[in-house]
């Protein structure tokens, strides 16, 4: 759903990519950097014993990791250096960052072991069901409700409202264990039809 929002706010990063590459930052170092962000959220989210702090910190970071992630994309982009391991890399710590942030969530108390372990299949299964479709040449970027940045965006607000609010952060992970798993079931029936459609329409040699 946010998948075309951040698109847009791609267009408008040119000043911040070009200022990237003016420090030296290439698109595979600021995909380093926005999983080392992950990994600061995930450890400030696991460290229950300096709330609030630790809440709005993580916060904080897990949107550092999301703008680098959409920058490494535009540097690539504007510069000519689209690489398929670029990529790939890109992919990969994005589900690590995923992982290690809901894992943070859960060893800090904030969700429950069973929920949060539904959100993080959810999470990762969302991100290979768009991979396993489009390498079967079917696009299934935007389709679902919740892709990764709307996982992000409902992290962040969800604990910075436990700060007036105990139970938010829980009931995130609730949701997202909902509606990830709902996603990957959009995907799937929306992959049926669309292979169905493909399988119709190529002719017969």
């Amino acid at each position: 759903m946010l998948t075309k929002l951040k698109q847009r706010i791609q267009a408008l990063m040119a000043y911040e990519a070009q200022l990237a590459c003016q420090i030296g930052l290439t698109p595979n170092l600021t995909s380093a950097l926005g999983i080392l962000a992950a990994i600061a959220s995930a450890i400030l989210y696991a460290s229950p014993q300096f709330y609030p702090f630790n809440l709005v910190a993580a916060s904080l970071f897990l949107l550092i990791s999301g703008f680098f992630d959409a920058l490494d994309g535009v540097i690539a982009r504007l510069y000519g250096r689209v690489t398929v391991f670029g990529g790939f890399l890109d992919s990969m710590l994005d589900r690590y960052a995923d992982a290690l942030v809901l894992t943070g969530i859960i060893l800090g108390h904030y969700g429950e072991v069973f929920w949060g372990s539904l959100a993080l299949m959810g999470s990762l299964l969302v991100s290979y069901s768009r991979a396993r479709a489009e390498a079967a040449g079917v696009k299934m970027e935007t389709i679902g409700l919740a892709e990764r940045a709307e996982r992000i965006i409902i992290i962040v607000i969800a604990s910075l409202l436990t700060l007036i609010w105990t139970k938010a952060l829980w009931w995130s992970i609730v949701l997202l264990a909902m509606l990830t798993n709902l996603t990957v079931l959009q995907r799937a029936l929306y992959f049926r039809k669309a292979s169905k459609k493909k399988e119709t329409t190529t002719p017969v040699v």
